[in-house]
């Protein structure tokens, strides 16, 4: 039975600084010669850019639904057989979301350790822990750790504020230099940010210095299962645009895309590279077109060939930002409309407020397909919506899914791995 040592890093809500002090764990034990896998719970593309980054190895998800049970206990799994820790970074807060990163953390038995921003706090941070630790009695707790720290002394009272059975594994000073920063969608993207890995090693050192650092203890994640899956793509060529502007791509998915059978290989738009005329199929996921509009729309040898690649008849799959960039304008907050391709009809606006967040599920032929959507646009086209998706647990309507020949389009990031059946018909542009 595979077991290996797991730590859960929670926290009360986002913005407490989990991905910091993960992304610091992971290259601390890197740094001493453990292979390190990081997981990131629920549906994320930015926050496991920066853990890939800090561990050396990429970072998949794990949600009880999105991903579902099953599916996270063999990742868990095949994990443990090769790895020396295994660290998941919660999302939102312990108890935030159906289900929870603490239903997550209970239902496979990792201890969870509490980031508690401690910036403006004193006593109050041991309220908070009380709270976090008993909050539900069959959550594996294992202890807090305090962040943004003023000094030895403002630690020293959060640590005395805690009550009797709470474990104190340390704390690290508000610094700068050590932050990670962000904007409307979340963390910036790894490779944007130029001294990452100065940061890491700066958080790593750190953390050094805390009980944070000791190996937690060994969880057995049970035997590795492995369900066989057809090789329905076998042979086919598929493309994926992959930069700045095109990176909100879950490494789960295409890893199914080869497992099915599929060659992948990858182009820049932001380079202004074709599409490959041997590709069979053509994948434009979501990311951050917006902020590299004007690039975009002087980069016609991609625009060109995304449009012949279209005009042949190939099967195109767009994702949120993917879509957007297949639109015939694009709008900023300022209101500058920037020219895009124009290979589906429709405008898209960018919003300072939120648009559309939350999980999302297709149900079409071949059952249901999980995902989510977040968004800060609003988009208007004349198309007709093929399908749309649906929240689970409850009634309201999701996202639209246009299908145009065989270009298939939406606001919604589907995880592949849900329904490798759905996922084949996308990539031969069949009917779904």
């Amino acid at each position: 039975m595979p077991a290996c040592p797991a730590l859960f890093v929670s926290a009360p809500a986002s913005g407490q600084g989990k991905t910091t002090i993960t992304a610091g764990l992971a290259r601390y034990h890197q740094r001493m010669g453990r292979r390190v896998r990081v997981f990131k719970t629920g549906p994320d593309f930015l926050d496991p850019m920066i853990l890939a980054r800090a561990s050396g190895a990429p970072v998949l998800s794990l949600d009880l639904w999105m991903v579902g049970e099953a599916a996270c206990r063999t990742l868990l799994a095949e994990a443990a057989a090769e790895a020396d820790l295994i660290l998941i970074e919660g999302v939102m807060g312990l108890y935030d979301g159906t289900p929870s990163s603490a239903d997550l953390a209970t239902t496979f038995g990792v201890p969870v350790v509490a980031v508690i921003s401690a910036k403006a706090m004193a006593q109050t941070f041991g309220a908070v822990a009380f709270g976090l630790a008993n909050y539900r009695p069959h959550v594996p707790f294992h202890g807090v750790f305090a962040n943004r720290v003023g000094s030895p002394r403002h630690a020293q009272m959060l640590e005395e504020a805690l009550p009797a059975g709470i474990q104190w594994t340390g704390y690290i000073a508000s610094k700068d230099d050590i932050e990670l920063p962000d904007r409307h969608l979340g963390l910036h993207q790894a490779d944007e940010i130029a001294d990452l890995d100065a940061r890491l090693d700066r958080a790593a050192d750190a953390l050094a210095q805390t009980q944070l650092v000791e190996l937690p203890q060994a969880v057995d994640f049970g035997p590795v299962v492995h369900t066989a899956v057809p090789r329905l793509l076998d042979g086919k060529h598929i493309a994926i645009a992959r930069d700045a502007a095109f990176a909100f791509i879950y490494p789960a998915n295409v890893q199914l895309l080869e497992t099915l059978g599929a060659r992948v290989t990858y182009f820049s738009p932001l380079a202004d590279e074709p599409v490959p005329q041997s590709a069979d199929a053509l994948y434009l996921p979501g990311g951050y077109p917006e902020l590299h509009a004007e690039r975009l729309a002087r980069n016609t040898c991609s625009a060109d060939t995304i449009r012949a690649h279209a005009a042949a008849g190939k099967p195109l799959v767009a994702e949120c930002g993917g879509m957007l960039y297949l639109l015939e304008t694009l709008t900023d907050t300022s209101g500058k409309r920037t020219p895009m391709p124009g290979v589906l009809p429709g405008h898209a606006t960018m919003q300072t407020r939120l648009a559309s967040l939350g999980m999302q599920q297709l149900d079409g032929m071949h059952g249901t397909m999980t995902g989510h959507t977040f968004h800060y646009s609003h988009m208007t086209t004349t198309m007709t919506p093929y399908l749309t998706s649906v929240r689970p647990h409850s009634d309201a309507r999701g996202e639209a899914v246009y299908r145009t020949g065989k270009i298939v389009a939406t606001y919604m990031h589907s995880y592949w791995p849900s329904n490798p059946a759905f996922t084949a018909a996308l990539f031969h542009g069949e009917a779904f």
